[in-house]
């Protein structure tokens, strides 16, 4: 069985309060499962509950081992390392993967530099877990037990991958921190700037790579998507690497995705704004019976 427990889903910032209890304010993390195999995707503060959760059932088990991966360094991503409790255990290992957008520094010393004086009190040469860092790229590859996972650049101001994990025939994909590519170059006549050649080749160029993002998410029977803006909402956001409920929609369905998850809420969105803006777009996808619409939840488990 493969399955995804969202234990954060919220952007930039955690914001907790009495406006944020039935969708969560903690930022993103994700436990997905492929039968025994534990894999998690980003640390954001929804890892620490994650980690009290393993402590308490993985780990009478047995040592904990999974495989870690981040979408991308910014800070509502990897917060929350220094409170994810098996880091303290000697046992416990962990394979950390992810992007890195500033060659002179690693994935270690990003996630580590949290873990410093200046900040906390413990050093990350103190953490008694086995931890291994790497920095990927796009590539594919296997993790073992049967379990793949592919790779894709996203559209972010800093480097930022998506993932799809594949496991006897069903799939997971994430997509969030994403914004639909566009073209950068002016596409007005009148503009003193204008240049119809490299207008036409921007507009091909975005055309390329949204269709490369719709061949990723091809028949994903669970999608994680972005959906941190309304339409409306986007124009005052543009270039700030997120997408709208609306683009999250459209592009499962081009992709054909079963189940989409709308993912990555605005900071800022209350309970009964997020209760609107799900009802309102689960009644757009009513004319598509084979896709279902979920807002993302805290504590919500979905079976692919």
């Amino acid at each position: 069985m493969l399955s995804v427990r969202i234990w954060g889903d919220r952007g930039s910032i955690p914001c907790p309060g009495k406006d944020t209890v039935i969708y969560g304010g903690n930022t993103s993390c994700l436990e997905i499962r492929a039968d025994e195999k534990l894999v998690i995707v980003d640390l954001g503060t929804g890892v620490r509950l994650l980690g009290d959760w393993l402590m308490e059932n993985d780990y009478k088990k047995g040592p904990i081992d999974a495989d870690i991966f981040i979408t991308h360094t910014h800070w509502d991503h990897i917060m929350g390392f220094p409170m994810f409790s098996p880091i303290f255990v000697p046992t416990t290992r962990f394979r950390i993967r992810g992007p890195v957008s500033y060659e002179d520094e690693t994935l270690e010393q990003i996630i580590g530099a949290q873990l410093s004086y200046r900040y906390w009190p413990v050093r990350i040469d103190e953490l008694a877990a086995d931890i291994e860092y790497s920095r990927i790229q796009e590539t594919s590859f296997d993790l073992g037990g049967g379990l793949r996972v592919t790779t894709k650049y996203l559209n972010h101001p800093i480097l930022c991958l998506g993932y799809r994990f594949e496991y006897q025939g069903k799939s997971i994909v994430t997509a969030y921190d994403h914004e639909p590519f566009r073209n950068l170059f002016p596409t007005d006549p009148s503009d003193p700037s204008f240049d119809e050649d490299i207008a036409r080749e921007g507009e091909a160029a975005a055309a390329d790579e949204n269709e490369k993002i719709l061949r990723f998410f091809h028949g994903a029977d669970i999608l994680i998507q972005d959906s941190q803006y309304t339409a409306e909402e986007y124009p005052r956001h543009t270039g700030w690497g997120h997408s709208t409920f609306e683009y999250a929609l459209a592009s499962a369905e081009a992709a054909t995705a079963k189940k989409i998850i709308l993912f990555h809420h605005d900071p800022g969105r209350t309970d009964a704004q997020l209760e609107e803006l799900e009802r309102s777009f689960q009644a757009r996808a009513a004319a598509r019976p084979e896709i279902q619409l979920i807002a993302a939840r805290e504590g919500l488990t979905i079976e692919a």
